[in-house]
């Protein structure tokens, strides 16, 4: 069984994590691509503004509709820090053990990863599929993965990466869409539109709700990206 998992807090969800989650599935044969909001990320000490409920509510309005797309609930139903590592491990329990897992990923996290929680150990658990920005040299990307010390050795057809746990880091091309959550939320504590930006469900979503309102001086959300 081939499965994908794209995590975020999602805070809110928007087009971009929609589209990229579908065009990611469909290039790699996925039956299924899992969305599971962060319910107390480690990189923001745990604390997001808006309430697991509205979010986890949200990505499931956002994939509505899509045979490959699904929102999962699993770091809502786990106390303290949501840990990828943790995540991953209980994605394997759920499912069976001929499973081949792939972990979804933007470049700007990735280049991050040597401060999550059993960084070398997520590598055992999951495919990384890391979604190249613009701007990161391909040599320069190279020396990050060997300086993780994490047994990557480069793949001989030279299209990724290959771990000695057998699983595949790939960097595809995808389309990037240039939407932030942080800028929705801006946009709607201004009282501006943001249709086009998440799906139609979702906007409604935030305006039945009242999300996103609250803002500070000189018209920046109070909510912090």
């Amino acid at each position: 069984m081939k499965i994908g998992v794209l995590g975020g807090t999602f805070d809110p969800i928007h087009i971009g994590h929609i589209r990229l989650a579908e065009e990611v599935g469909d290039d790699l044969a996925l039956e299924k691509v899992y969305l599971i909001p962060s319910a107390s990320p480690p990189h923001k000490g745990g604390r997001v503004d808006t309430p697991f409920c509205h979010r986890l509510a949200m990505a499931r309005l956002a994939v509505k509709g899509s045979p490959l797309l699904d929102a999962m609930d699993l770091e809502g139903k786990r106390r303290g820090l949501s840990y990828s590592i943790e995540t991953l491990r209980e994605i394997h329990l759920m499912f069976p053990s001929e499973l081949d897992l792939f972990f979804l990923i933007g470049m700007d996290a990735f280049l991050e990863i040597k401060t999550w929680k059993d960084y070398c150990n997520l590598f055992n658990y999951a495919h990384f599929v890391v979604i190249r920005r613009p701007g990161i040299q391909t040599d320069a990307l190279d020396r990050f993965i060997r300086s993780l010390e994490a047994g990557f050795k480069e793949r001989a057809d030279g299209l990724g990466y290959v771990n000695a746990s057998g699983n595949q880091l790939i960097c595809p091309d995808a389309s990037l869409i240039d939407i932030s959550s942080t800028e929705i939320r801006r946009k709607v504590a201004l009282g501006r539109s943001i249709r086009l930006l998440v799906p139609e469900d979702v906007n409604n979503y935030i305006l039945e709700k009242g999300l996103y309102k609250v803002h500070g001086d000189a018209g920046q959300s109070a909510i912090m990206p």
